[in-house]
């Protein structure tokens, strides 16, 4: 384990509530950089991300990178017991974190409003498809349908195909990063203005509108309507994808000086002395010459051949990374982007690493993934209940 001397989080207390990807990432970044986060679980099956994608020991792998740092507290929030516990347990708390449906924590008697009565300094996240006001406000909304409302899925397409997923859950991480840049303002202004907390409000695809750079300013100055480009990058020249012998390259040509350097390598001093060709503006009227004058210097070669050349003309480019080519590439392990994690099984398996990268208080992994419930006693017995509480508690299936 990654476990470094100081964190710039430590001591505060995090609860959280979602599931699944928003909520937990939210949690799982500031647990990296040492909160405490209390992930409360339904009994019986926990967080339906325990078992999505490839599992080990009848756990997702997933799981593991996603709830590190945490600990778990299986509670029946449905249950007006277990929702006095969550009471209680936020009363002490810093940030509360929540994905699910607008109006839910409201049905658990635990609006905002009443939970701030009872802790005047709690921050709480809510994170959800459409945020908690508006029309569209009770339709259930997730991460890919966010990545459409917001803009991305019009763009990751070829002209005139399908628009394809990114491969990730991208509107679901941007979403709880945004969350976590929205706790960290709130903590800021409780510390420096008289310790109130807050309500942050994100919704998914606003936090993917937010960013799609000039796609609205351009429609609202020209009534330009960004369309599907493919591997290129419209406007900007030259920015894409290449051919190679044994697979692709991205170059990123783009800049005044670099695209005479990259004229060069490619034996074009023709196209880079153009004075058309300049500025980015005449590049962009002459991208298609450009790029096949770029493809066909690069289908001659390997991609590591075009790489070499390229990185010694001092040119951005870079090959297309699978996840082998992440594990065994020598810049990735010399800046600790790949951790090994003991699991709670006692399976070694090599994790994301922190991101930032903080010069005196820097993140890291201090805990595993927890078993569903397994710090439930733990959790119940630091707020005062006995064991022949839990024990009822328990028998009853409030919590496990």
């Amino acid at each position: 384990m990654n476990t470094p001397q100081a964190t710039p989080l430590a001591g505060l207390r995090v609860i959280e509530m979602g599931q699944l990807i928003a909520g937990p990432f939210a949690g799982k970044t500031l647990g990296d950089f040492g909160a405490e986060v209390i992930k409360i679980e339904p009994p019986g099956a926990g967080d339906p991300l325990r078992n999505w994608r490839l599992l080990r020991h009848g756990t997702s792998v997933w799981w593991q990178v996603q709830s590190r740092n945490k600990r778990s507290l299986a509670l029946d929030l449905r249950a007006a017991e277990g929702q006095d516990i969550a009471r209680r347990l936020i009363a002490e708390a810093d940030v509360l974190i929540e994905n699910f449906k607008p109006g839910t924590l409201e049905g658990w008697g635990l609006a905002p409003e009443r939970l701030q009565a009872l802790n005047p300094g709690l921050i709480v996240l809510r994170i959800s498809g459409y945020g908690q006001t508006g029309p569209y406000r009770d339709r259930p909304g997730f991460g890919v349908v966010g990545e459409a409302m917001g803009g991305l899925r019009h763009l990751t397409a070829e002209p005139g195909r399908v628009p394809v997923r990114v491969g990730v859950s991208i509107g679901d991480t941007l979403a709880a990063l945004h969350g976590v840049i929205g706790v960290l303002l709130a903590l800021h202004h409780r510390t420096a203005h008289g310790g109130a907390g807050q309500v942050i409000d994100v919704a998914l695809h606003e936090a993917v509108f937010n960013c799609m750079e000039s796609l609205i300013p351009e429609y609202s100055a020209f009534g330009a309507v960004r369309e599907p480009a493919g591997s290129a990058l419209p406007g900007i020249a030259p920015s894409n994808a290449y051919p190679c012998q044994d697979g692709w390259v991205l170059v990123a040509g783009n800049g005044d000086s670099i695209f005479k350097r990259l004229m060069t390598a490619i034996g074009r001093d023709d196209l880079g002395a153009a004075p058309d060709l300049a500025d980015n503006a005449g590049r962009v009227a002459r991208v298609a010459e450009i790029d096949t004058a770029i493809g066909q210097w690069t289908q001659q070669r390997s991609v590591q051949a075009v790489l070499d050349a390229l990185t010694a003309a001092r040119v951005p480019a870079g090959k297309v990374y699978t996840a082998r080519d992440i594990a065994e590439d020598p810049h990735y392990q010399a800046r600790d982007m790949l951790l090994a994690q003991t699991t709670r099984d006692g399976d070694t398996l090599t994790v994301p690493g922190i991101v930032p990268k903080l010069s005196a208080t820097p993140g890291g992994v201090r805990a595993s993934a927890p078993h569903l419930g397994e710090d439930t006693d733990a959790v119940l017995r630091e707020l005062g209940l006995s064991a022949g509480q839990i024990a009822a508690l328990r028998q009853r299936g409030i919590v496990q």
